[in-house]
């Protein structure tokens, strides 16, 4: 009998890749899908999945401690995406955004250490870092968030972590860096400039572009949360990256190239409040457990690109959905 998976928010972009990853690489798994299809939800992602019988979906909400408490039972392993995750989101509207990544974190990790499941995986952020002038931020690094996202993913970081400390629960907590590839909603950066363009559309950069991110592919960030399903320390911190720092300028001419546009599609626009200038986390932590990035990211950024171009029955209707 194989494990059996407890997965929330996973008809979202990491989570509904790491599903996939899961039910690829453990052919006895079975996975419980809990989301609340909100606006990053898809449901056309779960009615992909729902053709492995070894999916199932559940269409609730982490906040909703009676139903997390029935699927808790007998679940092998959590891993926890379900998040508002946003920025410019939060900055509109925060409460939302405490009420998911706090208190729904809160609902999860007491249900899963009341039920004893073996091991709960908190996936977190290394926006809770802040902006790293230079260097990258090892886990110990003191958390500076500067948007409500970020401070509300900082949140429920510490009381994860507070269950391991208070009641040595095998909880642990990762923070990555910035995601690309398929099934990514298309408000998020790549996926946003690329459908813009497809469809005639300048890309809008904040600011400058001068914003730097470490773009890890999402196939590497699911073996690495794969990988600490078995090989984490309980009560410890992850942080995975890609070592892959980019400007957001040099990040849109590529995208850009790859389309076959020039800069006359960019529209700079204002800066977004407290913008974080860089992003950079040390991962050798979890690269001494024999995790490296597989994936190089000109290469995987075209694949990316050519996914979206060739899924618009995936991507045209969240359009639509959204005006």
């Amino acid at each position: 009998m194989g494990r059996s998976y407890m997965v929330t928010g996973g008809a979202g972009f990491i989570g509904s890749n790491f599903i996939r990853y899961v039910l690829e690489h453990e052919p006895d798994a079975t996975v419980t899908n809990l989301d609340l299809l909100t606006y990053a939800g898809v449901k056309a992602t779960v009615d992909e999945l729902d053709a492995d019988d070894r999916h199932t979906f559940v269409h609730g909400d982490i906040g909703d401690a009676a139903l997390v408490d029935e699927l808790m039972d007998g679940a092998d392993v959590v891993v926890h995406f379900a998040a508002e995750s946003h920025v410019d989101r939060s900055i509109e509207g925060p409460s939302v955004f405490l009420e998911t990544n706090v208190v729904g974190t809160g609902v999860l990790i007491d249900a899963a250490h009341r039920h004893g499941v073996p091991r709960f995986v908190h996936v977190s952020t290394d926006e809770v870092y802040g902006s790293i002038a230079e260097g990258f931020a090892p886990e110990d690094a003191v958390l500076d968030p500067s948007s409500p996202y970020s401070a509300s993913k900082a949140s429920s970081d510490l009381l994860v972590r507070s269950y391991a400390v208070t009641f040595g629960y095998d909880a642990i907590v990762t923070r990555c860096t910035n995601n690309y590839g398929p099934y990514q909603f298309p408000e998020k950066v790549i996926p946003l400039f690329v459908t813009n363009l497809l469809k005639g559309r300048k890309v809008p950069l904040y600011g400058e572009g001068l914003n730097e991110r470490d773009w890890l592919y999402v196939t590497d960030h699911c073996s690495a949360l794969h990988l600490l399903v078995d090989a984490g320390k309980g009560g410890e911190i992850y942080n995975i990256g890609a070592d892959n720092q980019l400007p957001n300028i040099e990040l849109t001419r590529h995208i850009l190239a790859a389309l076959g546009h020039d800069e006359s599609m960019i529209e700079k626009v204002k800066d977004r409040p407290g913008h974080d200038l860089r992003y950079a986390v040390d991962s050798s932590k979890i690269r001494a457990l024999g995790w490296e990035p597989a994936h190089p990211f000109d290469e995987n950024l075209a694949a990316t690109i050519e996914w979206y171009r060739s899924r618009e029955d995936w991507w045209r209707p969240l359009e639509e959905a959204r005006k």
